[in-house]
């Protein structure tokens, strides 16, 4: 049993992102133990005999489970307000495995057309080889959700905010959409964090994490993470992470339970930074639009407000001039640093047209609002003074 449930005691969240999921070996150590270890050894060959019948509750092998990878899962699902939780060795991973997982040869997805680029691939070009039919909506229409369901439609998948525009989809409907048609609801969390946004408390039936973003959030290492009821992680994710290997390794697990101790704390700042980015953006000629969820001026703020409890540590601006002006802008930074990842404590700034999304057409691109001109700023931890600074230089030389 984890040291944070011994008791019966409601813990909150910044403890529980301390001590959660927390188990010791017989030496009382107080960081989490990093074990570094293929196999595990048995006391007798009926003990192996029962724990690969799942009548022990041990290990056995840490591709399918691992002490420290355990702790990391047991932490997560205490943040999320989860049953279960399942680590993954990439945000990808855990896409791929909440997607796929549930699926055969002619079921039906239902999907966001403002996805990620590797998501879009996973349901628009990957799932159909295997004979599982994809429809792309308008994330933010009920209407399309409603008439794209299907009698074999079997999930339904989005991201809120998505990646780059920060469109904000309304979650709770959409669930409620999704379990009319039968189906489930997978929603990426990533823009939002756990901190900022509950979706299975909104309805959604499993949430995935690139735990790579804020989660590390210090640019050390990659990973992933579903999340759901355990009747779900039973039904659609167990065997499938077991039998197809995307196991996070107990390294990186050990990285990630360091960083969820600072999590709240650094998305927190990072948000403040992000407001005061987008306020000083908006006021500027350079810039045609300044996004940010919680911003009045944004498309979706009343639904933002309801569904999020911050508005994230991500910025999007469009820069008058198109590309050009977007990448003379960009490569005007100093502070700020020129990478695709996001949710990092450095500043970065990324080309979505032609990072992320390159892959895309041009007209998808468009029809997903992602212009030449458009830049996505994921604000970091520095003084938020140094980041307006690097902006002006930017703007200056547009």
């Amino acid at each position: 049993m984890s040291e944070a449930t011994k008791s019966d005691r409601k813990l909150r969240q910044a403890t529980l992102l301390v001590h959660g999921g927390t188990l010791r070996s017989q030496f009382g150590e107080m960081s989490e133990g990093l074990f570094l270890t293929q196999g595990y050894a048995y006391d007798s060959m009926e003990m192996a005999e029962k724990r690969f019948k799942g009548e022990d509750p041990g290990f056995m092998y840490s591709r399918f489970s691992n002490p420290t990878v355990n702790m990391f899962e047991q932490r997560m699902a205490l943040l999320e307000g989860a049953e279960s939780a399942r680590a993954t060795a990439t945000g990808m991973a855990a896409v791929t495995a909440a997607i796929l997982g549930q699926l055969k040869a002619g079921d039906h997805i239902v999907a966001a057309k403002a996805l990620f680029g590797s998501c879009r691939f996973i349901v628009e070009d990957l799932a159909p080889r295997y004979g599982i039919q994809c429809t792309l909506v308008d994330g933010t229409d009920l209407d399309q959700w409603r008439s794209a369901a299907r009698p074999n439609t079997k999930t339904f998948f989005l991201e809120s905010p998505t990646n780059p525009q920060l469109e904000i989809i309304d979650i709770a409907a959409v669930a409620k959409i999704a379990h009319a048609a039968g189906a489930t609801l997978v929603v990426d969390n990533v823009f939002a964090t756990p901190v900022f946004q509950s979706p299975l408390k909104l309805g959604a039936d499993c949430v995935v994490y690139s735990a790579t973003k804020h989660v590390d959030g210090q640019g050390r290492v990659l990973g992933g993470c579903i999340l759901a009821s355990e009747a779900f992680i039973q039904a659609h994710i167990h065997n499938f992470l077991r039998q197809t290997g995307p196991a996070m390794s107990a390294f990186n697990a050990w990285v990630m339970l360091k960083s969820l101790e600072t999590l709240t704390l650094r998305v927190t700042q990072q948000m403040r930074n992000a407001e005061r980015v987008a306020d000083f953006l908006a006021g500027q000629s350079q810039i045609k639009k300044v996004l940010y969820p919680f911003r009045k001026d944004h498309p979706q703020y009343e639904l933002a407000r309801r569904q999020m409890s911050g508005g994230g540590t991500v910025v999007v601006m469009d820069v008058k001039g198109d590309k050009a002006a977007a990448f003379r802008m960009a490569n005007a930074f100093s502070v700020i640093k020129i990478s695709n990842n996001l949710g990092d404590a450095k500043s970065i700034v990324t080309h979505p047209a032609t990072t992320t999304h390159q892959r895309l057409p041009q007209a998808d691109r468009e029809g997903m609002g992602i212009t030449e001109g458009m830049l996505r700023l994921s604000v970091g931890l520095e003084d938020v003074e140094d980041i307006i600074e690097d902006l002006q230089a930017g703007l200056a030389a547009i």
